[in-house]
């Protein structure tokens, strides 16, 4: 089932004459519940055309070897799915301005996925102002659609849980596949040839000095693999372990989220259907659901999200008072970068990320927390956040990551005890970790 709330029209063209329906993948990079994908597959067959998807491989902003890999891994995987539908996968080295357009030339429709970040919805909007068809945005990488939920930027969880909640029976609803009746027997640019990896890459010039992670592979299958997993060894007790780094028990869906190589909505309903107890169902769908689309609501109506000047005015406000404050450490980009603090759980937690794309959710309010406490200045240690969690997370540049560093000063929270540097924003320190977690097994681990 396509709800119609999650259909946008992007501009105001009526369907062209056209030889096929192009459906642009950017976000929702998968062939299973892909509500984008399915809905262009309806489209084509009510307008009696093939469907033909297309991928418009870029240089984006901040990206390197390692986030192209984990991508191109995926990739592969749905050219071949696609391939068992009898549907034409089309990549096209370029801007998506450039590449979508083109092919736009011959389509009656043009259907797309919706992207939350700045760049995304920029791409979007300067592709529906130059084709001359009609041109539609499918929301599927949030289980309800970000404008159901709310019209503003909201405070914090407790404030759009129970909007959320209101609308999941909806929402929580199998997707079926869409056989496309006609197939294309038309012609189209030659395909960029995705089979060579390395070659790709090399040929992208990307950035190398971050190397591909060691522990994570992309694609549908690797997810599956590992979701599967993670419902069998973790899920029952996840409420009561998800918090403890030492005993890794989360369920490492970030990276595949990111690049939309698996639904929520796909990992929503096998944990719902899991023989998991409700306790740990519950607190995991509240991450999975609130907590991230709670980061969707707050980068789609705040453009600024990545900015120290948008923290909120209260966090600002107690940071100003305590911009002068004495710091008993401060260390530079370079330091922080390669793990080079006194601190043996914060460098711990710095060198997962170094190697694996990957820093579990505990660590990263702590290794946050501390980056702010030791840096120069509260807007020095917000650039340092964002700079090294966009280089070395596989999740980098997701609208969990700004809202997550954008957390750890302030964001979607609410005034503490008063202290030294931090002000009134939520403090962390080492005897927690200590006191809470084996947390010398995660150092050694790490190290």
């Amino acid at each position: 089932m396509i709800q119609p709330q999650r259909i946008h029209l992007l501009n105001g063209r009526p369907a062209a004459a056209g030889e096929y329906v192009l459906y642009w993948m950017q976000q929702a990079q998968r062939t299973e519940f892909n509500h984008a994908l399915e809905h262009a597959a309806q489209q084509a067959n009510a307008l009696k055309l093939p469907l033909v998807v297309c991928f418009a491989l870029t240089s984006f902003p901040e990206a390197n070897l390692r986030h192209y890999r984990f991508m191109l891994e995926g990739l592969q995987e749905v050219q071949a799915r696609l391939e068992k539908r009898n549907i034409p996968f089309c990549i096209q080295p370029g801007e998506p301005e450039a590449v979508v357009v083109e092919l736009a030339q011959k389509a009656s429709l043009l259907v797309t996925d919706v992207g939350y970040t700045r760049i995304q919805k920029q791409w979007r909007r300067n592709v529906a102002g130059r084709v001359s068809c009609r041109m539609e945005a499918v929301e599927t990488d949030v289980i309800v659609p970000v404008q159901e939920v709310s019209d503003h930027e909201e405070f914090g969880a407790r404030t759009i849980r129970p909007k959320i909640h209101r609308n999941l029976p909806l929402y929580l609803e199998p997707l079926r596949q869409v056989h496309v009746k006609q197939p294309f027997k038309g012609n189209l640019p030659a395909p960029m040839l995705i089979e060579d990896i390395d070659a790709v890459c090399k040929e992208m010039k990307l950035d190398c000095t971050v190397q591909p992670s060691s522990r994570f592979a992309g694609g549908a299958h690797a997810v599956q693999k590992r979701l599967s997993d993670f419902i069998m060894q973790f899920l029952d007790e996840y409420h009561e372990n998800s918090s403890d780094p030492s005993l890794d028990a989360c369920s490492h869906m970030s990276p595949y989220l990111h690049f939309g190589q698996i639904s929520p909505l796909d990992i929503a309903l096998q944990i719902s259907k899991s023989h998991a107890c409700r306790a740990a169902k519950d607190a995991y769908l509240e991450q999975l659901i609130v907590r991230r689309e709670l980061s969707m609501n707050h980068v789609w109506y705040n453009p600024q999200y990545d900015q120290f000047s948008e923290l909120p005015a209260w966090a600002l406000k107690t940071m100003g008072e305590h911009a002068m404050d004495r710091r008993e450490f401060v260390y530079t980009r370079d330091q922080w970068e390669s793990a080079a603090t006194h601190d043996p759980y914060w460098n711990a937690a710095q060198m997962e990320m170094v190697k694996t794309g990957f820093m579990h959710n505990y660590m990263r309010m702590y290794w946050g927390k501390k980056i702010l406490e030791w840096s120069r200045t509260h807007e020095e240690a917000f650039e340092t956040a964002l700079y090294l969690n966009n280089k070395y997370e596989l999740d980098g540049r997701d609208p969990n990551g700004f809202a997550g560093v954008s957390w750890c000063f302030g964001r979607h929270d609410r005034a503490w005890t008063e202290r030294p540097v931090f002000g009134k924003i939520r403090y962390m320190n080492a005897s927690g970790l200590k006191r809470k977690f084996d947390i010398q097994d995660y150092v050694e681990r790490w190290s």
